[in-house]
């Protein structure tokens, strides 16, 4: 985080200067006070009360003037920091929520925007200001040693109070802090499921859920302003009895004749400036804690998860894809879902996954996207470890359809183009490939037609169509698709089929997770999952006839017979090519 607040480092010297200059054209009123009450009503002179009157309003003007450069000053440096910290931050955050997906992974954006504010708002100012304090304390002191006394035992109550209020609020505020989050975070979570809960009658539970945490937080926020309350009103009550002191013992001083009336006037009004940086920072303290944890919690975040290393350009991938003693596990979990997975992929095989509930199907799918990062093990495209190759610069060659379709608010182009800058051909070319082309242009817009959040306009075979072509979009060498079929018509099915038949003709590599046999059809080769471990893998007529009852292909003579208790492997006759059954006891075995 230093580096990018270094960054601004430049706008903040010149905020500084700016401010030293402004605090210096605070002693204008003062002086005219001064001049005021000491000369012209004692001369009776009005040249004297224009010239000097006319004087002060200028300074006055020039005050307001570098006022308002610093306040843009401060403003842009807020809008340059968000510029280069944004990005670093965005990607943090979308890492740890693949990392950590029920995390509190959007609270680093919130963070960037609290502490944007505070650079840019009165906070800063107060901080830039108060260095200045003493030079008031010390014109007080010049003026008379009882003024410079009371405005300095003014300062340190009203500053003692600020420490209060900070010892006094800083655990609950904290705590308030988190459980607010967690309310918010459980908020977006049934809002996500509101047809679920609504069509189940799950409302009052979810509300009471929700006011039990957000009861919670309130209660800590309430003790918490209670104390703050108790310590702004001692605050208050103290500048006014300061006042009415640095009044009362001015006029004291001048009935002693120690002081003149206009510096009992002055006075008043350098102790109130004298104070003011104190002030605000009783009133902006509840801005100036927030900062500070939003600053620790994003440096918290670069600790954790570092910005990645640019990695070098790898060649476009051809498709082949390998698996080497892969183990993975869902984020935040040491149980593996995969177990020691060995697999060849060709480039331009279209491989069917099959296996029932929990096998790790799903899982394979993200592993294979580096969605999930292995616990060990690896996973290879064209023999570069997938930690090798940039996201970036991969992603256009790799197509991929989740099993729960996710799509973005904007238009129908934007989707399929994946929010880059949309080519016409080839947006209508992947629409057409996943069949979706004809139902695209009955919409009210074609493909300008905006879908709203998540695509809740269109249906699920239309996320799901729509889904496919965005995965199919510029012609990825490899096309991942997870129960691709799941939501879909016959017609729906069919235009799948024809697009897996078309991916076959190009030479792409493809993975097809699906129970329907009628897909599988379309697949040169199959792979059975049970368990998290990979048990069959051939040619699909091969598998197929195994999965069905056949008899297992007897081993070749040149390898050794299989163990019996702890492996067992069937290797195919010469003809055919089945991979060894695998048998695994424990992860990473």
């Amino acid at each position: 985080m230093n580096a990018y607040l270094s960054v601004c480092r430049s706008n903040f010297i010149f905020v500084v200067v700016f401010s030293f200059f402004i605090n210096l054209l605070m002693f204008v009123s003062p002086l005219y006070m001064i001049q005021v009450y000491d000369r012209v009503l004692a001369s009776r002179n009005e040249t004297t009360l224009v010239m000097v009157t006319l004087l002060a309003v200028s300074l006055l003007a020039v005050s307001a003037a570098l006022e308002t450069i610093r306040s843009r000053i401060l403003v842009r440096s807020g809008a340059k920091f968000d510029r280069v910290a944004g990005r670093d931050i965005f990607a943090a955050a979308f890492r740890g929520h693949l990392r950590t997906p029920n995390g509190q992974n959007a609270q680093p954006i919130r963070d960037l925007d609290t502490l944007r504010d505070f650079l840019t708002g009165g906070a800063i100012v107060t901080f830039c200001d108060a260095p200045w304090m003493p030079l008031f304390l010390a014109v007080c002191y010049m003026i008379h040693v009882w003024i410079g006394a009371i405005a300095t035992v003014g300062a340190v109550a009203i500053l003692g109070l600020a420490l209060a209020n900070e010892l006094a609020t800083r655990r609950h505020l904290k705590a308030a802090a988190t459980l607010s989050i967690g309310a918010d975070r459980y908020v977006s979570t049934s809002l996500r499921n509101a047809e679920i809960v609504h069509a189940l009658g799950m409302m009052g539970a979810i509300v009471g859920r929700w006011s039990v945490l957000h009861d919670q937080a309130l209660g800590l926020q309430a003790k918490a302003s209670d104390r703050a309350g108790v310590l702004v009103s001692l605050s208050k009550f103290t500048r006014l009895v300061l006042q009415v002191a640095i009044l009362g013992g001015g006029a004291y001083l001048v009935l002693e004749a120690e002081i003149t009336p206009g510096a009992m006037i002055a006075s008043s009004i350098i102790m109130g400036r004298a104070l003011q940086p104190v002030e605000s920072a009783v009133a902006q303290w509840k801005s100036f804690i927030a900062a500070r944890s939003a600053y620790g919690r994003l440096q918290s975040l670069f600790a954790s998860r570092p910005p990645e290393a640019p990695l070098m350009h790898l060649p476009e991938p051809t498709g082949a894809i390998s698996l080497e003693q892969l183990v993975v596990a869902p984020p935040g979990s040491r149980v593996a879902v995969l177990k020691g997975i060995d697999l060849d992929i060709p480039a331009g095989a279209i491989v069917g996954i099959v296996g029932p509930s929990g096998a790790g199907k799903s899982t394979l799918a993200r592993a294979l996207t580096g969605v999930w990062p292995p616990l060990s093990g690896h996973v290879r495209l064209d023999g570069a470890d997938l930690d090798n190759w940039d996201p970036e610069r991969l992603g256009p060659h790799l197509g991929y359809l989740p099993q729960d379709v996710e799509l973005f608010a904007g238009t129908i182009a934007e989707n399929i183009a994946r929010f880059s800058e949309i080519d016409s051909a080839a947006v209508v070319e992947a629409a057409r490939k996943a069949g979706v082309h004809e139902m695209i242009l009955q919409m009210p817009e074609g493909y300008n037609t905006r879908i709203g959040e998540a695509g809740r306009s269109l249906s699920g075979g239309q996320r799901q169509r729509v889904g496919l072509a965005r995965a199919l979009y510029g012609n990825p060498r490899i096309i991942v698709l997870d129960e691709p079929n799941s939501s879909l018509d016959s017609q729906g099915e069919m235009a799948l089929a024809m697009a897996l038949r078309t991916a076959k003709a190009e030479g792409r590599t493809v993975l097809v997770i699906s129970h329907r046999a009628a897909l599988l059809n379309e697949v040169d080769r199959l792979a059975v999952f049970s368990g998290g471990v990979l048990t069959l893998y051939g040619p699909t007529q091969a598998v197929m006839e195994r999965l069905n009852g056949g008899p297992p292909p007897p081993p070749p003579e040149a390898r050794p017979q299989p163990r019996p208790a702890t492996a067992t492997q069937a290797q195919p006759p010469p003809t055919i090519s089945v991979a060894p059954v695998t048998k695994i006891t424990r992860a990473g075995a």
